[in-house]
């Protein structure tokens, strides 16, 4: 059953990632972009190689633009650099061990393969390394060490180079201004859908069973934190060498970095809410608190939902600011009077509650804090 739950979970995402590529501008459009220019970059390299100059190792250039076409431009053209050279140092150090074996290829592997693993490891060829040792394994197993042969494979691996980064930079170049932005609502509207669920499960009788699931969807915000962080280091990457700002409509400037720390401060909270909840399905000892105070905790969770769904509004930019922020606002007050209430009746309470429950009102209450009513 786990194991059903679990590929049911991930087909979901699978169609959430696939619906929201073609409905939407965000995270999976920019990969369906990105992997549909690597496939043109390939097809375009192996053209020029091996269709137009009928090179004998054209299988090297579409080969190393598939992996020109980063997530930037700077990241293409340092990935450039590096695979170049550590493709061309296999190259020339295969060419050179068949040459002095004599075409001899299990000795000329014996000569090779041990150095260039170890040279892949050097820091200075970041991921590129490993193509090293697979560029001498082609250069190896094609038995032919001939001065031309060699030169015919750094101008293939050289054409796939430039290829890709013309395509990485001039087609549809990433721009990553609006990535964060998109991620951060993305993350927002998340967290409000964890949040409902547990507010309408809270609701049920039987609620507390479906703990487990709630925990797993809010570790997942976890990774779209992870997903925010690492748009903000591409939106400051992507800068760099990148036409795109003249090319393509980059749009409004990201949101300040302190928002990314507000929602890393939600998530954690949300987190330990679902953790507490876990605990006591599991934990038949812990003694859970009243029907009426999961009531009032469903509604206080209920109005932090609804205002994670309007503070996603307001980074899209969707409808009237001045009335999302009432809406906002309001919903805060009105979370803030459930709490008043859930409070007393956690002070009502036998003591033997008092530890889930108090978890539960802290972390509620922290998590509030962080929707501060704006001025």
């Amino acid at each position: 059953m786990g194991a059903w739950r679990w590929a049911g979970r991930e087909w979901a995402e699978v169609r959430r990632s696939v619906r929201s590529a073609f409905v939407e501008a965000g995270p999976e459009r920019d990969t369906l972009v990105q992997s549909l220019k690597a496939a043109g970059a390939a097809i375009a390299a192996w053209a020029v190689s091996g269709w137009w100059f009928q090179a004998p190792m054209a299988l090297l250039a579409p080969w190393t633009a598939i992996a020109m076409v980063g997530s930037t431009v700077y990241q293409s053209v340092r990935t450039g650099v590096q695979q170049f050279a550590i493709i061309a140092l296999g190259t020339l150090w295969a060419s050179a061990a068949m040459a002095f074996t004599r075409d001899r290829t299990m000795t000329a592997m014996l000569l090779t393969l041990p150095l260039m693993m170890l040279l892949g490891n050097y820091r200075r060829f970041g991921n590129q390394g490993i193509y090293g040792a697979t560029t001498a394994l082609f250069v190896i197993t094609g038995g032919v060490s001939s001065t031309s042969t060699v030169g015919h494979r750094l101008l293939e691996t050289l054409i796939g180079a430039v290829i890709g980064l013309l395509v990485n930079a001039f087609v549809l170049p990433p721009v990553h201004l609006r990535s964060v932005r998109d991620r951060l609502v993305r993350l927002a509207r998340e967290t409000a859908d964890v949040l409902g669920a547990m507010a309408e499960g809270l609701g049920e009788e039987d609620g507390l069973e479906k703990s487990e699931g709630w925990h797993h969807s809010a570790g997942g915000l976890t990774a779209s934190l992870q997903n925010v962080s690492e748009a903000r280091r591409w939106a400051m990457e992507g800068a760099r060498w990148n036409p795109g700002g003249r090319l393509r409509r980059a749009g409004p400037k990201p949101p300040p970095f302190a928002e990314d720390m507000r929602w890393g401060r939600v998530c954690t909270r949300v987190l330990a809410i679902t953790r507490t909840l876990e605990t006591i399905n599991d934990d038949t000892e812990l003694a859970p608190p009243s029907p009426d105070f999961f009531r009032l905790l469903s509604n206080v969770l209920g109005q932090a939902s609804s205002i994670c769904v309007v503070e996603a509004e307001l980074l899209v930019g969707f409808g009237n600011d001045a009335t999302q922020h009432e809406r906002r606002d309001a919903a805060v007050r009105e979370a803030w009077s459930v709490l008043s209430s859930l409070t007393d009746t956690f002070h009502r309470q036998e003591p033997r509650t008092s530890a889930v429950g108090g978890q539960l009102l802290l972390e509620t209450r922290q998590l509030l804090m962080e929707f501060a009513p704006s001025s």
